[in-house]
């Protein structure tokens, strides 16, 4: 008895790929190029020119010299205070945004509401949540400035709203933060399984314990990652604050262009070492929301 023997058909591809040039990198490489000419070299420039000494003139042989005197002038009050203030308009309005975004996506999703309401949200949050910078900042002023068309009706009511402070700077990021977490948690509510539910409500839990031991312990990842992402898309955010206050308001982003492009305040190296404070904090925050965003992978699958 003898085996016979098997050929390979004619055309057939090779069991292990080549080893020799992919055609595929083609379509990556404009990622790779934009990443390298916006994130890598700005970075490295920005981190070059935080350790020079470009308070003086060109022309100074100081000029360009080593110094660590810009990391030490973020200890100043008017450098430390705009980053507490950056971080607390990006918590606000990354939790109350979180929440909010949250609540109205689980209605739609999975509250019965008829169908077409989610696809009227989500496309209205995928305008909403890239309609930011100076367009936002003059919508906000047109409905609630000084000569708003709701400022009557809530003078009316008694609200006095400062278009100038911080509270008005909030309620303007809310209007592209919660858009944002409708369209990054929808994915996830639509991952909680309907056997879920009925499988705790066979074994007797409630509602209430079915939320507890079940849906939020698998949504708690995707919603944590969701806020952190929400917290450093409102710490990096500069045009709509900038056009919407006149740089009245002391966060991070409005120093470093004082700094860099200011008249009275004009110090390069005092703006590239808050940059690169900025670029620390983002880098924790890509992080954090990297490593939840794996943990919550698990239950999408």
């Amino acid at each position: 008895m003898t085996a016979a023997a098997t050929t390979p058909p004619r055309g057939a591809p090779s069991a292990r790929p080549g080893r020799g040039f992919s055609w595929a990198w083609l379509g990556v490489m404009p990622f790779l190029i934009f990443t390298l000419a916006f994130l890598v070299i700005p970075t490295f420039y920005l981190a070059s020119g935080s350790f020079q000494n470009l308070a003086v003139a060109p022309n100074d042989p100081a000029h360009g010299a080593f110094t660590l005197q810009n990391y030490s002038a973020l200890s100043q009050p008017n450098l430390a205070d705009s980053y507490f203030a950056s971080i607390e308009i990006s918590l606000v309005t990354a939790v109350v945004g979180g929440i909010f975004g949250f609540l109205l996506a689980y209605a739609v999703i999975m509250g019965g509401l008829p169908r077409f309401l989610r696809s009227a949200l989500m496309t209205y949050s995928g305008v909403a949540s890239n309609f930011a910078g100076v367009p936002l900042a003059f919508a906000f002023t047109f409905t609630v400035g000084a000569s708003g068309i709701l400022t009557p009706l809530l003078l009316a009511g008694g609200v006095h709203l400062n278009i100038y402070s911080k509270t008005a700077l909030e309620l303007a990021y809310l209007y592209f933060q919660f858009p944002l977490m409708v369209l990054i948690i929808a994915p996830a509510i639509d991952g909680l399984r309907k056997d879920w539910r009925e499988a705790s409500e066979n074994m007797g839990a409630s509602a209430f314990q079915y939320w507890r031991f079940v849906a939020f312990p698998i949504l708690l990842p995707s919603l944590l990652g969701t806020v952190i992402l929400l917290f450093g898309n409102a710490f990096g955010a500069q045009a709509t604050a900038f056009a919407l206050t006149g740089g009245s308001i002391n966060i991070v982003t409005i120093q470093i262009t004082r700094q860099i492009r200011g008249d009275a305040l004009n110090d390069p190296g005092i703006g590239y070492a808050l940059a690169m404070g900025m670029v620390a904090i983002m880098a924790v925050t890509i992080g954090a929301y990297a490593l939840l965003q794996r943990r919550a992978e698990r239950w999408q699958r």
